[in-house]
């Protein structure tokens, strides 16, 4: 069996990616199964997650009951909005409007009690805040401003800034990129904040990473953390080369010899029978189970799929 066959055979949220980005079915066609993925598999679940107050989990980082696994929980409201919007929910769904709606409504974040929508004080909270927030029409432009405004001198975002870091950090960096591409994308064209301005901040956070080959320190040439080169779904807040290299296609940019070592680690990772094994999963009580770490994974087939072909390395079938 073919690895997109495979791929075929799995939940809605995978085949509608497929046919969209891997075979180029026709619009309707793909609309259709999209459409499946708020009342079955993984996007039926996490909606049927969420609890009676209209949140998940009782809260928006964190849930309101202890957790029964160590690290973070992923079982809160701006988790799982995430989470849906990366299995491609159909953010108009009667379904998705009803919880986005009572978020708006109810949700208030742990730190300073601020409504849900309005944002928080870390770029890596608010970076995914604004991502969701776009994709789900319910974007504020002053979190955007806020995120602008905390660019770093060497041109990429911190979380711990505050706490005094003055270098970027991969981490933080890649979750402001996808937050100002999102933005980009759906609300270049109401003018509140400039699009030029958001442009240049992207593409000074694209330039940090190119510098660093999308996976090394710049000063020693070491790769940060493990984990840069271990491929996961969700990736939650961690990088990883698989990651930026999704965001690079998503906003069209040219391949270039800074992303070689990042293109030439997905092809190494790819199994004898065609597909992407799950690296890490980053752990903590969740709702969905995506796979196993060191199995064969329809996720990372996916997205590995579609860098390549984005990148001039198609593989049939």
């Amino acid at each position: 069996m073919s690895a997109v066959d495979w791929l075929l055979q799995g939940d809605p949220a995978i085949r509608w990616q497929v046919m969209a980005d891997l075979l180029d079915e026709g619009a309707d066609a793909v609309a259709r199964e999209r459409a499946r993925v708020a009342t079955e598999g993984w996007g039926a679940a996490l909606l049927a997650a969420r609890g009676e107050d209209g949140q998940w989990a009782g809260g928006a980082h964190f849930p309101k009951a202890r957790p029964t696994l160590p690290g973070q929980p992923w079982t809160s409201t701006a988790h799982v909005l995430t989470e849906l919007r990366l299995l491609g929910v159909d953010p108009a769904d009667a379904r998705v409007r009803e919880a986005v709606a009572d978020v708006k409504r109810v949700t208030r974040w742990e730190y300073d009690d601020e409504p849900f929508f309005e944002g928080e004080v870390e770029p890596c909270i608010n970076a995914a805040l604004v991502t969701n927030a776009v994709y789900y029409g319910e974007v504020d432009d002053r979190i955007v401003e806020r995120l602008l405004g905390e660019r770093m001198a060497d041109g990429g975002w911190n979380c711990d800034q505050e706490r005094g870091s003055v270098r970027s950090s991969f981490d933080t960096t890649i979750g402001v990129l996808e937050a100002l591409a999102a933005y980009e994308r759906g609300c270049a064209e109401r003018g509140a904040i400039e699009v030029h301005r958001v442009r240049e901040a992207r593409a000074s956070g694209e330039s940090y990473l190119l510098e660093r080959d999308l996976l090394r320190r710049r000063s020693t040439g070491e790769i940060p953390k493990p984990t840069y080169t271990q491929f996961a779904f969700p990736p939650r807040h961690e990088y990883d080369a698989l990651r930026a290299l999704e965001h690079f296609r998503l906003v069209g940019a040219v391949p270039d010899e800074r992303m070689r070592e990042a293109i030439d680690l997905v092809h190494a990772k790819r199994g004898e029978d065609g597909r992407w094994p799950l690296d890490v999963v980053h752990g903590g009580d969740a709702v969905n189970d995506y796979g196993s770490a060191g199995e064969p994974n329809r996720w990372i087939t996916l997205r590995a799929l579609r860098v390549l072909r984005w990148a001039g390395h198609p593989i049939r079938g």
